[in-house]
């Protein structure tokens, strides 16, 4: 368990250094076992939350993850929301196109961590930001 951590309320994060993409991904598998997350559902959520992190700080020059347990009728859950004010995204629909980068990476960040989630949502304004919000859901 991470020291100071209140697992009944939501746990935010900066952004601002490849430290604290470490810190997201610590915060995020201290969420995922407390919601009883499956080992492979933990691995598939960190591993979400640690390229969506990156983007966050690569290219909306930093800014927040807020992570939370959360519950419906069913099942538990961990959802991760994450924040920036940077110069947004043009063309979600390319940019959530396999193989499409602007980094000179594999291109795998954003639709690759949609595919890792249960639920997954994003809110992009060119000049304003970008919100990523994504669940994953116990089994």
């Amino acid at each position: 368990m991470t020291a100071g951590v209140d697992l009944g309320r939501p746990q935010a994060q900066a952004i601002r250094s490849d430290e604290d993409v470490v810190r997201v991904r610590q915060l995020v598998r201290t969420f995922a076992v407390s919601a009883r997350l499956s080992l492979v559902d933990q691995t598939k959520l960190v591993t979400a939350a640690s390229e969506l992190a990156r983007n966050t700080l690569v290219y909306g020059g930093g800014g927040s993850a807020e992570v939370t347990v959360v519950e419906d009728e069913r099942r538990r859950g961990v959802r991760i929301v994450f924040a920036d004010s940077g110069p947004g995204i043009p063309d979600i629909d390319l940019a959530l196109t396999d193989g499409y980068t602007t980094g000179g990476g594999l291109g795998l960040g954003l639709s690759g961590a949609r595919r890792l989630v249960d639920d997954f949502d994003i809110w992009t304004t060119v000049g304003e930001g970008t919100r990523i919000t994504v669940t994953k859901w116990s089994r």
